[in-house]
């Protein structure tokens, strides 16, 4: 919890006045059964009203103060636990989204969201809880004793004998019930995985019929959880009914004393009956402390991994930029770039290609051979492991962030599309001018489908546009690239699902309208590529073939053969 205590720092007078306001209710509270006995032992055998009904009045008003405390404290601890939370939430929220995509994969996107979701609420409980019983509870416990030795010290150390037995309860309790929490929030990130990925795949489980299979995959990771849960649950369920039978026998133990004293005239009937009174306080005090450390163990171990990534440093820093060497270097050059995800076997391996300005390279290859890697790489989404990354000669790990994403218009094959209108989702929060998004929206070939809508531009979205068909979400994200009018276009299988005439007059237009814009083309159709500057041929991550689409037909067997196989043998030659 001490690495979250700048986030309580700014709070803590607001803190301390809560629990400033919550320790007088805990007082009056503790002086009503002190009244009440004064009135039994000492105004009653007089037979006098006044004092009674003064006493009374004292009683009424404890409780009324008691209660407008409680209430005003327990208002105030909303306010400011709620307050911290979202101060949290919001910089847990900052943090993910400046993550390496390294650092993303470690954690995973389940992860990420348990933490951002259920372990902030297990920190906001616990925020609340300590301010509402961290002040109270103690005060009831020790002023309920103090009240109890003052009236009767051999009663109250009855009572007494019994708090160390407690206290080894709570110890044993919460030291094996953190381990627990622990591991029930890393088995929440495996059920928040498994709900994700049925949530998006669930047109795919339909079709294929693996309704069952995944019911029984849910139900595995569902059943570890209510496992753990259950495990924690009744070693923290064993608190309560051990605390309340230690302190019954303690009040069995101090009724019988209490009859004898009084008997033998060591003490008064109205003794005992404000001993009950302060037996049932201790009690709901000692419960609430209870309460205190099993909210203490959520809280802590959802506070240790909610650091844990606050505390992830940055992992893609800012280099020195030292001056480029080439008065007119390259617009982007990849300099025997190697690469791996894992570290186990090479992604990209001594890859190197050049781009002037206004050129566009388009990468082939089969799944897995590291076509997307060469666009991660440049974003820098990752930096290689040997080699170098150059845009205008200058390594892209000395560019600063914004300045290097400014650069980029990206659309992927299965890239995000929100909840909104059309509009929303080609300017994407962008300053842009309507023009600018009509022209994308023309040069990405969607303006038809747009036109065809009542509200044009306006049309409303759904969540993953699930009301648009594929072309027309590729053709939708393609817009949102163009629209920037940007320095480097990069188009990762973004044309996929458009049929070839469209395609054509994709390629057309961006020939046409972007004679200035670098692009890098992902395809797996030779027709989409076979008009670039250049064209790559990877497998396995490494370079086979790289020129011109004439050029491959007569060096790269490999090229030719998937030309042979898309355009057939009377066209391989045009």
């Amino acid at each position: 919890m001490e690495k979250l205590g700048r986030y309580i720092k700014p709070y803590v007078g607001f803190i301390i006045l809560t629990m400033g306001i919550k320790l007088l209710g805990a007082v009056l509270e503790l002086f009503i059964p002190y009244f009440m006995e004064i009135i039994l032992d000492d105004v009653v055998p007089k037979g006098e009203l006044t004092p009674i009904f003064l006493y009374g009045g004292l009683m009424l008003l404890c409780a009324a103060g008691c209660l407008a405390a409680n209430v005003g404290a327990n208002r105030m601890s909303a306010v400011s636990s709620g307050k911290i939370t979202r101060k949290l939430r919001y910089d847990l929220f900052e943090k993910l989204e400046h993550l390496s995509a390294r650092q993303m994969d470690q954690l995973t996107v389940s992860s990420a969201e348990s933490r951002l979701t259920s372990d902030t609420y297990n920190i906001n409980q616990l925020l609340a809880r300590m301010q509402r019983l961290g002040i109270r509870a103690p005060i009831l416990l020790a002023g309920g004793v103090v009240m109890m030795l003052g009236m009767d010290p051999v009663l109250a150390l009855v009572l007494i004998a019994m708090l160390p037995l407690i206290g080894l309860i709570v110890y044993v309790v919460t030291k094996k019930s953190v381990p627990l929490y622990k591991e029930e929030q890393s088995v929440l990130d495996s059920v928040v995985r498994v709900l994700q990925e049925n949530i998006t795949g669930v047109r795919v489980i339909k079709a294929l019929s693996k309704t069952e299979y995944e019911k029984e995959r849910f139900n595995k990771v569902n059943s570890e959880l209510t496992r753990i849960d259950q495990k924690a649950g009744m070693i923290t369920a064993a608190t309560n009914p051990s605390t309340s039978l230690i302190l019954n026998l303690g009040l069995t133990l101090v009724v019988l004393v209490g009859a004898f004293r009084v008997n033998s005239g060591n003490s008064q009937s109205g003794v005992i009956i404000a001993f009950l009174q302060y037996f049932v306080m201790i009690l709901n005090a000692m419960l609430g402390i209870t309460r205190i450390f099993v909210m203490w163990s959520k809280g802590e171990a959802s506070a240790h991994r909610v650091a844990d990534v606050l505390a992830l440093p940055e992992d893609l820093k800012v280099l020195d930029a030292p001056a480029p060497a080439e008065a007119l270097p390259p617009h982007i050059e990849f300099r025997n770039v190697t690469f791996s995800y894992t570290g186990i076997g090479a992604n990209l391996e001594h890859l190197s290609f050049q781009l002037k300005r206004g050129e566009s390279l388009g990468i082939l290859g089969e799944t897995g051979a590291g076509k997307s890697t060469i666009l991660n790489l440049l974003m820098r989404f990752y930096d290689p492991q040997e080699g170098e990354i150059l845009i205008d000669g200058r390594d892209v790990r000395t560019i600063p962030k914004e300045e290097l994403r400014s650069k980029f218009g990206v659309a992927f094959q299965n890239d995000f599309v929100m909840e909104g209108t059309i509009e929303d989702n080609i300017r994407f929060f962008r300053p842009l001018e309507e023009g600018a998004v009509k022209k994308a929206s023309e040069d990405a070939q969607a303006a038809e489908f747009i036109a065809a809508r009542k509200e044009g531009m306006k049309a409303e979205v759904v969540v993953r546009g699930n009301n648009l068909s594929g072309g027309q979400k590729q053709r939708l994200l393609i817009s949102r690239a163009l629209a920037g009018n940007p320095e480097i276009l990069l188009l990762d299988d973004a044309s996929s699902a458009l049929d070839y005439r469209t395609d054509a007059s994709l390629r057309k237009a961006l020939h046409k309208n972007y004679k200035d814009t670098t692009t890098l083309l992902v395809a797996q159709r030779i027709s989409s590529i076979q008009s670039c500057s250049h064209i790559l041929v990877l497998s396995d991550g490494k370079t086979i073939g790289y020129g011109t689409h004439r050029e491959l037909l007569e060096s790269c067997e490999e090229y030719c053969a998937i030309a042979r196989s898309q355009m057939g043998e009377g066209r391989v030659s045009a």
